[in-house]
This record gives structure tokens, sequence and C-alpha cells, in this order.
């Protein structure tokens, strides 16, 4: 069998509301999520598709015995572990199913951290419910993937600046949670977060203070690690070519952009806005990195300069046809379908509505399916 893309009424008739979760959570889960963490930080070279489908296949019949709401998602399909012959037949959750079941095998009152999906103030946010164990888990995949993926980061000190919010002011992003683990990560004790929430909730900069926490003194001459949503740095970039202002961040300084625009400022394309950077930084294309993540994910995917983006070996991305689910062929659009082993204690295949163009063993965004909310980092948080 196939998993297909289905619409959320097809989920919502199995179960109207959200539905409570009364078991207490297994020490299976747990054992899974303690060997799959450390799989995670010893960044084996052995992951391979055998011992990635095995991990897959076991993990569907967990998730499967203690989450309910996905239980009966699977059994209205006809899925279950016994139906299954390959990890891509795991039946994939629309990412708008998060608005409205809670998709978590963790009891409410053992749940201590919630990540919200942004849209505006008229849309019901996403919810991806964690605890301590799926917060190691998170970490641990943020953490090992972001260093693999910019690879000079283990013999660099950095000085770090973040274009969002504290994450006191955001306590529901995924986005500025990776971000402040990235500093506790390297150490970054004193660098700041330089963005702010405005009054309908959206993410502001402060400009002077920016700049000021950019220039480069005399004497100063740490690389920095610049990151931030598209829109964070178009603010930027808008606010330093008005008043004509060229920053030269110090030699070997990196940049890394997600999301999108969402009518928080201008759109342009992202070689454009590779460029931009480039002029008004200082910071080489070559040095700028894309990241794609979500609320419902626990695993992000990277884009180097002219590459495709790609997911850690504990995670998995397919383009599917949107009338058959089945994977298209290579160089095709449809709709992206991941497949996170991170997400131990709520969904592992989950199916976006964001539209992408198959790159063999990796992807490249085109944009948003027709009629999908508006949502995504761009908004307020991810």
């Amino acid at each position: 069998m196939q998993a297909g893309v289905y619409p959320l009424d097809f989920l919502t008739g199995c179960s109207g509301k959200p539905a409570e979760t009364k078991h207490r959570m297994t020490s299976e889960l747990s054992k899974f999520a303690a060997r799959l963490r450390e799989l995670i930080l010893q960044l084996a070279s052995s992951w391979n598709e055998r011992q990635f489908g095995e991990l897959a296949v076991e993990l569907f019949a967990l998730q499967i015995a203690h989450n309910t709401p996905y239980r009966r998602i699977c059994e209205a399909r006809g899925v279950s572990p016994k139906t299954i012959e390959h990890w891509t037949q795991i039946p994939a959750v629309p990412t708008s199913a998060f608005k409205e079941l809670e998709l978590s095998s963790i009891p409410a009152d053992e749940r201590t951290a919630v990540f919200h999906s942004s849209g505006t103030t008229e849309q019901r946010p996403s919810r991806h419910f964690h605890n301590a164990q799926s917060l190691a888990v998170y970490e641990a995949s943020l953490w090992k993937w972001f260093q693999h993926s910019l690879s000079d980061l283990r013999f660099t000190i950095y000085d770090l600046r973040v274009l969002t919010p504290d994450p006191h002011q955001t306590p529901h992003s995924s986005l500025v949670h990776m971000f402040s683990t990235i500093q506790q990560k390297l150490g970054a004790n004193g660098s700041a977060f330089l963005g702010d929430m405005g009054n309908d909730n959206a993410w502001t900069l402060d400009f002077a203070r920016t700049y000021n926490a950019l220039e480069t003194r005399v004497g100063q001459q740490i690389p920095k690690l610049l990151l931030g949503t598209a829109f964070s740095f178009v603010h930027l970039l808008d606010f330093l070519e008005e008043r004509n202002l060229r920053l030269a961040l110090p030699a070997g300084s990196r940049v890394m952009e997600t999301g999108g625009y969402k009518g928080r400022s201008r759109t342009m394309p992202k070689a454009e806005l590779h460029a931009l950077i480039t002029e008004r930084l200082g910071v080489p294309q070559s040095h700028i990195i894309c990241e794609y993540g979500m609320s419902e994910l626990s695993s992000q995917a990277y884009q180097t300069m002219g590459g495709a983006f790609h997911f850690p070996p504990w995670a998995r991305a397919q383009v599917v046809s949107p009338e058959t689910g089945r994977a298209v062929a290579n160089g095709e659009t449809g709709l992206l379908r991941i497949f996170d082993l991170a997400n131990v204690f709520s969904v592992m295949a989950i199916q976006t509505e964001d539209l992408a163009l198959c790159r063999h063993e990796g992807f490249e965004l085109v944009g948003r399916a027709q009629l999908a909310e508006t949502r995504g980092c761009s908004l307020m948080t991810r």
C-alpha cells in the first residue's frame, strides 16, 4: 500500500476533536529515544538505507501503540505495522492535522514545552509537544547536523548574532529554540539576539543596535555567525541601502537564512537576496547557507550554494504526487513529504504543503501549494 496525500477533513472525520492522551508514556519509546540520540551524536558513517528502514518501521510500531490520534488515522487508512513492507508506506500526517489533533504520545501532565507554527491571528497554530527526553533528541539532531553542514564550526570561534527576538519573548518558537541551542553549544554567552516583538507580535529589528553589533571595529577580527529569517535580512539590507551603508564582516564570517516573506517584507529571489548580503555585509555567497525546518519536525535540512537541500541521515525527504501520493521522478515537482526519526514522541511521517523539485537524494523548494495557509517562521515563529 502506498501512503497518499489526505485532506484534513479525512482526519477530523476520524476523531472530530483533539484526542486526550490517557496512557502513561512507555519505556519502549524512552529507550528508542535514548538509542537514537546516541546514534545521532555519533553521526556514524554506517547510517544506510537498511538501518534507517529498520528504525523507521520500529518507530512506526511504537507510535501506533502509544499515539492514539495517529493510530486512529492509520486504522482509518487500513494501515498497521503488519501491512508495512517498506518505510515509504508509513502513513504521513498533514501538517494541518497538528492544528486539530494532539499528535503526541507524551501525557498532558508531562509536557514541558510546545512549539507553535506561525500564521495570522485568525489561524490556529500547529502544536508540537515536548518533554525533556524529546527536547534532548531534538537538540542533538539540530546541533549535529548544523555543525556538519557548517563544517568549519568545530575549528572556528564565532561571534554569534541572531536577527530574532530572544527565547524569553518567543517561548513557543522552534526556530528561536534552535538558535538558543546553537548559542549554548558554541559557548557564545556574550552574543546578542537583536530582534524584538512588535505590538502585533511580529518580529522587528532595532536597526541601530543591529548595525552596532555587526560593525567591525579595529582589532576585532573574530568571524561572525549571523542567523535569521529571510524577511529580517531584507529589512536589514533595506536599512543599509537607504543610508548607503555597507558592513565588512570579518573574513570567515557566515550567514544562515531561513524561511520566506509572507507579507512581512518585500520579496526577492534567493539569488538576489544572497547577492545583496554579499554586497552590503561583505559575506561571500560561498559562506551563505539556507535552512529548511518547521515546528512539526525535529530535524532540519540545509542547502549550500548552488546545491539541493539535504536532511541528516536520520531523516528522509520524498517529493510525491499530490494525486497519487507516490514519489515523483528526479527533476519533477510535487509535494514535500518528510520522515523524521527524531520525532520519536509525535509522528515521524509528515506531509507538508510545500512544493519541491526532486533532486536525487535532496530537493529544491519551489513554493507553497495552492490554497495552502500562510505559515512558517516568516510571520512570527516557526
